[in-house]
């Protein structure tokens, strides 16, 4: 076991101390090399996501009114079109698994790079929950099996899921690219059901409220459109998990880019079309508090359940499916990253015969069950979710900019277009949506905070003590240190 824990003292660097892992370390600790191209990188990209055309952000109206939601939605869609151009160009920089946390640890020293993991890590081990309470709400609307309490869906949904990553990372990738394509479907289907029923009238059909700007257009005031931030993430959510894809992509420095790029772009059209057809066929009023909303919607529009409005909802869980499916590989590398590099218990990123990381798998999925079976509450755990990933998002645009400034010679086969500027404005946007959580749900927010300050202990007063020096993403930056100290 001592070669489990590390020998060989490499010393106290940045705040932190290091050991170099023993002989059969990194071998213990090895992904699949070279399981995905670009196109399948770009249909993991819209995985993560296309959840939320089909659940989710509808909240965003009961919060700012359409109007509200609509302008949260062009700012966050805003935010995360810069933010992705941003990661592109770290990702084909420094492609390690640990993405986000590999980018903010090369720029930020140790405790940046593990607060910002730790932040996705939150998102994404809370996601799949919210994600989980929504399959249970389209399972309930079909009425199938009988079931009125969704507890047995969740668990269904992780034990099957969790398993199939666990089979092997490129049979995953390519079952979630074809539940994608199943999903996208849908979405065509839906879109081609609503036109015809399409009403401008219906996008406004709420009652101005006594807020200040209060209108048909903002029914709940200029504070709605902040509280409706949260929610028009929800169209976006996810998508800087791509990155976490690097081990595993055949070529990084050229596919990351591309796939990340290609994701954004197609979840761009999907977005804007649910957001404008399903209110705009139903009633912006009618969708408001739905756990089903595009199945609602159709419902609304033509009076009744039709053939058309079951189609969407069983096709519709593809979606669902999809992004739950995808999100569990995107929580699984995260925190196998931060424990291959000894921020997190090390034992948590072995990995087996088929090279995945088992109990990565596991430990936050049995949390996440745990969690939908307990709370239930897709919006809460929603805002839960949204705290990490745009805490994560700040600090990863702080990233990209010192890494512009400090290191001007790093190889960037990528170049983010208009530079620091452009990450600058998503970090600005990225900051907004942080507050606008507390607005919207203050104890699930302060919930997120009391969960990343207790992760942030755990580094302070353990883990920094005991990283591994050989991690990829702990290797570039001290690399990068020794060569700079001896300019």
């Amino acid at each position: 076991m001592a070669r489990e824990h590390g020998t060989n003292a490499d010393g106290h660097v940045q705040g932190a101390d290091y050991v170099r892992a023993g002989t059969d370390y990194l071998q213990r600790r090895t992904l699949r090399r070279g399981a995905a191209g670009w196109l399948l990188l770009a249909g993991l990209g819209v995985s993560y996501v296309i959840s939320g055309d089909f659940a989710g952000w509808n909240y965003g109206i009961a919060e700012g009114g359409w109007g509200g939601l609509l302008i949260a939605t062009v700012l966050m869609g805003t935010m995360y079109l810069f933010m992705v151009l941003g990661l592109a160009e770290m990702a084909s920089a420094l492609p390690a698994t640990g993405a986000g946390y590999g980018f903010a640890r090369r720029a930020l020293g140790p405790l940046g790079g593990f607060a910002t993991g730790t932040a996705i890590l939150i998102e994404y081990a809370i996601a799949p929950a919210a994600i989980a309470v929504f399959i249970g709400g389209y399972v309930e609307a079909l009425g199938l099996f009988g079931i009125t309490n969704a507890w047995p869906v969740y668990l269904a949904c992780y034990a099957l899921f969790v398993g199939i990553h666990l089979w092997g990372v490129g049979e995953a990738l390519r079952v979630m690219f074809a539940i994608t394509a199943v999903a996208v479907v849908a979405l065509v289907v839906f879109a081609v059901g609503m036109v015809p029923k399409f009403d401008p009238g219906n996008l406004v059909d709420i009652a101005p409220t006594g807020a200040a700007g209060a209108s048909a257009f903002l029914p709940y005031g200029y504070a709605g459109i902040l509280g409706a931030f949260v929610f028009g993430i929800w169209f976006f959510l996810a998508i800087e998990g791509v990155p976490l894809a690097a081990e595993e992509a055949r070529d990084p420095k050229r596919d990351m880019p591309r796939g990340i790029i290609a994701g954004m772009a197609v979840l761009l059209v999907t977005g804007f079309a649910m957001l404008l057809l399903a209110p705009g066929g139903a009633g912006a009023s009618a969708l408001a508090d739905s756990d089903n909303p595009l199945p609602h919607a159709l419902r609304e529009a033509y009076g009744g359940s039709t053939l058309l409005a079951d189609v969407v909802n069983y096709v519709g869980l593809a979606g669902l499916v999809a992004s739950f499916f995808s999100i569990i590989y995107a929580y699984s590398r995260q925190l196998f990253a931060l424990s291959r590099a000894g921020y997190l218990p090390k034992w948590l990123s072995v990995t087996g015969r088929r090279k995945t990381p088992y109990m990565a798998l596991i430990v936050p999925g049995t949390i996440g069950f745990l969690l939908a079976a307990g709370v239930g509450d897709g919006d809460r755990l929603i805002n839960i979710a949204v705290f990490g990933a745009t805490a994560s998002y700040a600090l990863m645009m702080v990233s990209h900019i010192v890494l512009r400034r400090r290191e001007p010679g790093l190889e960037r086969p990528y170049r983010t277009p208009g530079g620091t500027v452009t990450t600058g404005i998503a970090l600005v946007l990225a900051l907004c949506a942080v507050v606008a959580t507390f607005l919207v749900d203050v104890v699930g927010a302060a919930v997120a905070a009391v969960i990343f300050a207790v992760f942030l202990a755990y580094f302070w007063f353990y883990s920094r003590h005991r990283l591994v020096a050989d991690a990829p993403e702990e290797e570039f930056a001290l690399v990068e240190k020794a060569e700079s100290e001896l300019n």
